[in-house]
């Protein structure tokens, strides 16, 4: 058998693995059965005699491609807006089997498309070889010719971006986005009862480890109960663990009226939330639990592992 026989009956082995990486970074399977079949070429063309892992070099390979195509798209696509005065949507290829695409966009989810569809080039690389298919930043850094540290900061910023989109989408997010406004507004403005009407009566402020370290307990306290010279945080906690500071509604009402004027409008983990920012990066993040329109609890996150996962709402 030759080389090129060799190979060939090796890329069919894979075609399924790469053409899923190609579906799901160009959402057509037009475009990514063309991507197939260039990454076919260069790979014959380059050959795999000193290739250790034949799978994970064609993922490459395909990578390189989509990304290419991406690129390309998105400059059409500017060129289109600049002459028509206006962003033209992508659209699906007019040529693919309806029931082919529907198939393939069930498979990755039609929101999660339509949310690709909205971050850069080499974000979608990223986010999709690293989140979908679990490729390595070493060998994702390659592809979008940036350092492994940016192609994880690559990943990092689609991820919240894919986040906030689909949270933004969730009817349920939208009434806790809602709610949480009017938390904020009543909270800043010192409105007591408004703060007492949003609050589910067992009501609860908990705080992790690094938060109780900043002080959480002395100020929630010292607002809810008045001054406790003895209040001081336990130097036990972990980051994982949280602490109850103050329950009831009346007690959390008290603790947040007047307050809260440096608080940001967030997504924590895709959910919303509000965000003390400060120097230009998040310190704390408020995680609300909300049950029947009422808020129910209030942690607060100052771990730094967890403060990755929150966006500043502009």
């Amino acid at each position: 058998m030759t080389e090129e026989a060799w190979l060939a009956e090796r890329f069919q082995e894979h075609a399924p693995h790469l053409r899923a990486v190609a579906y799901r970074m160009l959402a057509s399977t037009t475009e990514a059965e063309d991507a197939l079949q260039e990454a076919w070429l260069r790979a014959s063309r380059a050959g795999t005699a000193d290739v250790s892992n034949l799978g994970g070099w064609l993922t490459t390979v395909v990578a390189r491609v989509c990304l290419d195509v991406l690129r390309s798209r998105k400059a059409r696509r500017e060129a289109d807006a600049q002459a028509k005065g206006l962003e033209r949507m992508p659209s699906v290829q007019p040529d693919v089997q309806p029931e082919q695409e529907a198939m393939l966009a069930d498979s990755v989810g039609l929101a999660m498309l339509v949310v690709l569809e909205t971050l850069a080039p080499a974000e979608r690389v990223a986010f999709v070889l690293h989140d979908m298919f679990d490729v390595p930043f070493t060998d994702i850094a390659e592809i979008v010719g940036r350092t492994p540290e940016a192609a994880r900061q690559l990943a990092s910023r689609a991820r919240r971006r894919v986040r906030g989109k689909v949270a933004e989408s969730d009817p349920r997010h939208a009434r806790q986005r809602t709610i949480i406004a009017a938390f904020l507004a009543a909270s800043r403005q010192g409105n007591f009862d408004a703060l007492l009407a949003l609050l589910d009566p067992d009501a609860v402020v908990r705080a992790d480890g690094v938060a109780m370290q900043m002080g959480a307990r002395d100020h929630f306290v010292a607002a809810a109960s008045g001054p406790r010279p003895n209040a001081t945080p336990s130097p036990h906690f972990t980051d994982a663990d949280m602490a109850e500071l103050v329950r009831g509604a009346a007690e959390v009402a008290k603790s947040f009226a007047g307050r809260a004027r440096a608080a940001q409008p967030a997504l924590i983990a895709g959910v919303p939330g509000l965000v003390w920012v400060q120097g230009g990066r998040p310190r704390v993040a408020f995680r609300f639990t909300i049950e029947n329109d009422k808020i129910a609890g209030i942690d607060l996150i100052a771990d730094r592992e967890q403060l990755r996962s929150v966006e500043v709402v502009e």
